[in-house]
């Protein structure tokens, strides 16, 4: 199956320009249940409960609040959310480069593959493999769906891989744990500790293999279902037709600077400072609200 370009855009470090695309670089693979009525074998949606009565109420009557104070909020409308969203841009705008080995695997997320496009494989191939050289990242900022996200941009073989990292406000601090000390004399570790835990890591050495690993609850869920619809247990259920059409989604404008570098290159740099001002002038966007906003009468979702 071929991969679906989710985003286009541009790769952005100072005055150079790397026009690509990028591709989900995983997939669900876990087992989804749906809720059915046992009576009926009709399909079970959510429904909008207000928790203090029960009763289910109608979506004009919900309204987006951020609570301040405990038990006190401020009720925000859709106009005033929709304001404070990141102004849409295509840009990976590469901000700086940082050593391969300085971020922690905790603030990574979510990775995309990138693909160069429009004629882009020669300066995509200059900054992989001028990374790969200098063991260097690209820490950068990224738009996508009107949600603002930090972003590394690393090299991964031939590709380019854009993983989505947590904001350093979303990650909890060590200090509330009881963590031994640092170090194997702090820690109260003997040589001959050392020495037997080392072999048996040297043991049990081996190379990377994903596909030795395998979700074994899936596998045994798909077997059970396999051999219950072999036995003939089966209940045929009729999903209901959708009565609200979704909105398409509009795409986003792509803005390609090559041939804007490309002139200011050709006049000697004359042009150098109007065409990182241009370069730069539609990642300009308002500050994103700090405070997270909480629907109380929305569910969360796992």
């Amino acid at each position: 199956m071929a991969s679906r370009v989710l985003w286009k855009g541009a790769i952005s470090f100072g005055l150079v320009h790397i026009p690509v695309a990028l591709h989900s670089a995983t997939s669900e693979s876990g087992i989804d249940f749906d809720w059915l009525d046992k009576r009926s074998m009709d399909p079970v949606g959510y429904k909008r409960i207000n928790k203090r009565t029960g009763k289910e109420i109608s979506k004009e009557n919900i309204v987006k609040g951020v609570e301040y104070e405990d038990g006190q909020y401020v009720v925000l409308s859709e106009e005033e959310i929709a304001a404070a969203y990141p102004k849409t841009t295509q840009t990976i705008e590469i901000e700086s480069f940082v050593p391969n080995t300085e971020i922690p695997f905790v603030y990574l997320e979510r990775p995309y593959y990138v693909a160069p496009i429009n004629k882009g494989q020669k300066v995509y191939a200059l900054l992989r493999d001028t990374l790969l050289k200098t063991q260097r990242v690209g820490i950068a900022r990224v738009i996508i769906q009107t949600k603002q996200h930090l972003a590394v941009l690393v090299p991964s073989g031939p590709a380019l891989v854009l993983n989505l990292l947590r904001w350093g406000a979303d990650i909890r601090s060590l200090e509330e744990l009881n963590l031994p000390p640092m170090g194997a004399k702090a820690a109260g570790l003997s040589d001959k500790e050392l020495a037997m835990a080392k072999q048996l890591v040297d043991d049990m050495t081996g190379k990377w293999d994903p596909k030795q690993f395998t979700d074994s609850f899936k596998d045994d869920i798909m077997a059970l279902v396999k051999r219950k619809a072999k036995e003939g247990k089966l209940e045929s259920v009729v999903q209901p037709e959708e009565s609200d059409e979704a909105e398409p989604r509009s795409g986003a404008k792509i803005i390609d600077l090559t041939e804007l570098l490309q002139r200011s290159l050709r006049k000697g740099g004359s042009d150098a400072p109007k065409a990182k001002a241009a370069a730069k002038a539609p990642a300009r966007k308002k500050p994103a609200a700090k405070t997270r906003a909480h629907a109380p009468a929305r569910r969360r979702a796992a």
